[in-house]
């Protein structure tokens, strides 16, 4: 994509400056640039607004993004660092919140697009260095929050899982990062073991985010801190981004589940828990949902139980069923999302919960019950009388949806939902739903 920025964000374009700090914004004559020097960081830049100190044609803004008419301009503070920039769209978003922002990336065509959507988007403050990422950390002035999404891909393009085999090695570079800054945002791939990603980083993580999007898994997202700072993870956040909003679920782990409400922006949110992620979400623009309409404060945090909650009532008195959503299930905090919706699992390994009454606000998918059937021939006959299709889910069963699907000839689709699972007593069970309204 060509043209200044009036064109609008860029996805494609050659690098204007090799190996040089991209400063201010461009024009329809090209970039602004000064050579990096050893030590230059985010300190070195000029503020926000002021005229690059270079020859040629003018750097002045030609276009800026700003503040809707009658919307009241966001206040930034502070500074940041992503050293893994890519395309700009993450940094792009956290920059708005800080008074000063660099953004870090080896290609050169990636540092030319960023530089130019920058500009589009008005983010006077933000700074575009071509660099790899160890290589400025070590050169970097101290920020208040350093980004990185290492590479998923190995040198021959394999994908890989592993916290050591991507690039950048964060888990080699945490020492240095954590004296540059003084909050680390870490972006995994959400097919790790999220706890023994934890201890991979001794003693570092402070808080947990799982993110997923359409109740798909998306990211694993890490806040690193100075051990000396913090007494270990004090917060697991559990978000599902919906068209509808976010649903959060935090916990404390060993501590609380936090109680919550709905944010001004449409986001369920189960609190911020502790002074040191209501101080997190301030510093980095997030919604404080512990300021949030109708959240409660951490001291009206329920306890999260130290075991399985009780058994749930006799199957006959059944009448809802809910399913946690994705990042809940990766997550694995049932007992505290038991705790804090009284609902109780079928059985300890089914991770779907049941109700005598329906419950508001359940971070996932609700359903009615209409009927619980063993696998016995007669039994199954009954409860699916007239039935020639379903949605099958099985949680905690020996045979997978498609076998089940294909034993009880049954299409795909349509109203009805079944949940295929082992009950407390090791009987085998389907249970016959429909949506909740």
């Amino acid at each position: 994509m060509s043209g200044g920025p009036a064109d609008g964000p860029q996805t494609d374009a050659a690098s204007p400056c090799d190996g040089r700090r991209v400063r201010g914004n461009p024009t329809a004559g090209g970039p602004a640039c000064d050579d990096l020097a050893p030590d230059a960081g985010p300190a070195d830049v000029p503020a926000a607004g002021d005229a690059p100190a270079c020859d040629g044609p003018s750097a002045a803004p030609t276009a800026n993004a700003g503040p809707a008419v009658g919307q009241a301009p966001q206040k930034r503070r502070g500074s940041m660092a992503d050293l893994t920039g890519g395309f700009g769209v993450d940094f792009s978003y956290m920059a708005e919140g800080f008074a000063r922002a660099t953004y870090v990336e080896r290609q050169p065509h990636l540092c030319a697009i960023a530089e130019h959507n920058m500009a589009v988007l008005g983010l006077d403050q933000a700074q575009v260095v071509r660099a790899d990422a160890e290589d400025h950390l070590a050169r970097m002035a101290p920020v208040d929050v350093i980004v990185v999404d290492p590479a998923r891909r190995d040198e021959h393009g394999s994908r890989t899982y592993a916290v050591a085999d991507c690039t950048p090695d964060v888990l080699a570079l945490k020492p240095l990062l954590l004296r540059k800054a003084g909050h680390v945002i870490v972006k995994l791939s959400p097919m790790l073991d999220w706890r023994k990603t934890v201890a991979d980083f001794g003693g570092a993580v402070s808080e947990v985010h799982i993110v997923s999007v359409g109740n798909e898994c998306k990211e694993l997202l890490l806040v690193l801190e100075p051990p000396e700072r913090h007494d270990g993870l004090r917060r697991l956040a559990c978000v599902n981004i919906t068209p509808h909003g976010e649903d959060v679920f935090d916990v404390v782990p060993g501590g609380a589940a936090a109680r919550g409400g709905t944010s001004g922006d449409g986001a369920t949110h189960d609190g911020m828990v502790g002074d040191g992620a209501a101080e997190w979400s301030e510093t980095t623009g997030t919604a404080d949902a512990a300021g949030a309409a109708g959240s409660p404060g951490p001291a009206d945090a329920p306890a999260v139980p130290a075991h399985s909650p009780a058994a749930p009532p006799d199957a006959a008195s059944w009448r809802y069923l809910y399913e946690p959503n994705a990042s809940i299930m990766k997550a694995g905090c049932f007992d505290a999302l038991a705790e804090r919706y009284g609902v109780a699992q079928v059985a300890p390994n089914s991770h779907v919960f049941v109700s005598a009454e329906p419950v508001d606000g359940f971070p996932g998918r609700g359903f009615r019950i209409e009927t619980v059937t063993t696998m016995g021939r007669k039994e199954l006959r009954r409860a699916l009388a007239g039935m020639d299709r379903a949605n099958i889910t099985v949680r905690n069963f020996p045979m997978g949806a498609e076998q089940l699907r294909r034993k009880l000839r049954l299409k795909d689709g349509g109203d009805v939902y079944l949940f295929a699972t082992t009950l407390r007593d090791g009987r085998r069970a389907i249970i016959v739903t429909t949506k909740a309204a």
